[in-house]
């Protein structure tokens, strides 16, 4: 009789090609592995002395940045399970602006002290409960811990939008914060501030000079000249169009006959008038800058510069948008006269040189504009972008403000406090509830130590020193106090941070973990497509005949 070799399990069930992980072959372990792999790479980056990274993408662009965000959208991450921590993390750039590394390093923590409880033998399902109830007690704990609120736009702003930069850009975070300050301010409505659009503050950045030299313009810039002679313009009505400003031509081919020289002259001065006409047309119409956002052929360039028209060309359909709101008018798909209706207005259209770079600036003289340009300066480009990416993250913070105007004491003092508390209320519940909440508790260590650590002071002494400033319930002073990056010492640091982001931020890294942990079983199927074979060299010479 011979002997039957036992097959691999699910072999009859899926078809070939399939891999299958399951909890007996230590799938949660591997799940946390992949995921303490990602909170490390970004852990180090977090806080105003976080470190950069290189990434190097596949198109081989180089970034060198701190930002999470970044880093993120640009590496190629295939593990399932960490994919569904980036969706958390991309979701909370997307609703609040900030805070995305603290998502994936709380997540990855929450996951570490899980697969301790999981080795001292309890069950998935008693650690998600004790991390739910503990959640829940965090999201009520935070509204009693608030210690200050933005009331007006107009002066308090500073206070949210400063600590968000400093953490990016340590040591300019004044001069930066202070022109997204200044952008926000034009744009926002003071009666309606819940109207606020992030998409109203664009960032132009040019080389050269330094960031003291940046500046805010109400309007928008375009780092590009107008094409005709016409380069400046003030109070004027703007006509924009979507379609190419030249002669129209037909999608089908034709034959025209010419029997004479005569009648091929006639033939192109018929053009010629065709677009005479339509200049003169918009012109009358009391346009005297044309925006477009496709080509603008020579012909129709002379007759635009004969009439006294400013023509700038724009390739960008976002950026078209944006000036309709700028100016207030519609983009046309047709060529010919806009109506009072259709035409925008603009205060002044300058050209300018900064930098080297001529720059068109379409700039509105109102107390309030809808659109406001960041112009910033800088010795390279990678510098510039970090600055950019510094702005972004400061603006975007401003959602979270709109959703809720209260503050939190920054500089890790909430998540020492948070971890205190949450630890007082697991001794409280009963059954094996309490250890999963405690551990949920020292999880929150994570964002004092690793900015103890980026900063260079003894991470042990730091908890310890913030433990003993945190341990009055009654002293409000005690719980303002953080970490000073420059000294090492604790105390009121002034750092404030955003409570709506905060709270986001915590839910959804409880939410990630929760999901991953539930999860006993992987299973991949086979990747579409075959191998791909590399080129073989052809026989013969480059340029032989086939």
């Amino acid at each position: 009789m011979s002997l039957k070799l036992p097959q691999a399990p699910n072999s009859g069930l899926f078809k070939k090609g399939y891999s299958s992980y399951s909890n007996e072959d230590g799938a949660i372990t591997r799940n946390v592995e992949a995921v303490r792999e990602i909170a490390s790479i970004l852990q180090t980056s977090m806080g105003p002395s976080g470190r950069n990274k290189i990434i190097v993408n596949k198109l081989g662009k180089k970034f060198i940045t701190n930002d999470a965000a970044t880093m993120i959208n640009e590496l190629e991450i295939v593990h399932p399970v960490v994919k569904i921590l980036i969706m958390a993390s991309k979701q909370q750039e997307f609703e609040m602006g900030d805070n995305t590394n603290l998502v994936i390093i709380l997540a990855g923590e929450f996951l570490n002290v899980a697969e301790k409880l999981l080795s001292l033998g309890l069950n998935v399902s008693e650690i998600i409960q004790g991390f739910n109830l503990a959640n829940k007690f965090v999201m009520e704990t935070l509204d009693k811990l608030v210690v200050d609120k933005i009331a007006s736009f107009e002066t308090d702003l500073i206070k949210a939008v400063k600590p968000v930069i400093s953490a990016k850009q340590y040591g300019v975070e004044d001069i930066i914060s202070k022109l997204v300050v200044k952008a926000v301010q034009s744009v926002v409505n003071p009666k309606n501030p819940a109207s606020f659009n992030v998409d109203g503050i664009r960032v132009v950045k040019i080389m050269g000079s330094s960031l003291s030299q940046s500046e805010v313009v109400k309007g928008m810039v375009f780092p590009r000249e107008p094409e005709g002679s016409v380069k400046n313009v003030t109070k004027s009505k703007v006509a924009v169009f979507t379609s190419p400003i030249d002669i129209s031509t037909t999608e089908t081919k034709g034959t025209v006959l010419l029997h004479n020289a005569q009648e091929m002259l006639d033939f192109t001065k018929g053009e010629e008038q065709q677009l005479d006409q339509m200049c003169k047309e918009i012109n009358d119409s009391g346009a005297k800058v044309v925006v477009a956002g496709s080509n603008v052929g020579e012909l129709a360039l002379h007759y635009l510069n004969k009439y006294g028209i400013l023509v700038l060309r724009v390739p960008s359909k976002f950026d078209l948008r944006r000036i309709c709101q700028v100016c207030g008018a519609t983009p046309l798909p047709r060529l010919g006269a806009p109506t009072p209706d259709e035409m925008g207005e603009i205060d002044v259209i300058e050209t300018k040189e900064i930098g080297g770079d001529r720059v068109t600036i379409f700039r509105q003289d109102e107390s309030s504009s809808r659109t406001a340009t960041i112009v910033i300066r800088g010795a390279t480009q990678n510098n510039l972008d970090d600055v950019e990416r510094a702005i972004d993250d400061g603006v975007s913070s401003i959602k979270g403000l709109l959703k809720d105007n209260r503050l939190l004491p920054g500089a890790g003092a909430i998540e020492i406090e948070l971890s205190k508390r949450i630890t007082q209320y697991g001794e409280t519940t009963p059954g094996l509830n309490q250890l999963a909440i405690k551990s949920f508790a020292k999880a929150f260590e994570v964002v004092p130590r690793v900015l103890a650590e980026t900063s260079g002071f003894d991470s042990t002494e730091v908890i310890s020193k913030m433990y003993a400033a945190h341990a009055d319930d009654k002293d409000t002073d005690g719980l303002r106090q953080g970490l000073n990056i420059d000294t090492g010492d604790v105390e009121d640091t002034g750092v404030l941070d955003v409570l709506a982001t905060k709270k986001s931020a915590i839910d959804l890294a409880v939410e990630a973990t929760n999901t991953i942990l539930s999860i006993d079983q992987i299973i991949m199927a086979k990747r579409a497509g075959g191998p791909v074979m590399p080129q073989q060299p052809r026989p013969g010479n480059w340029d032989q005949d086939d």
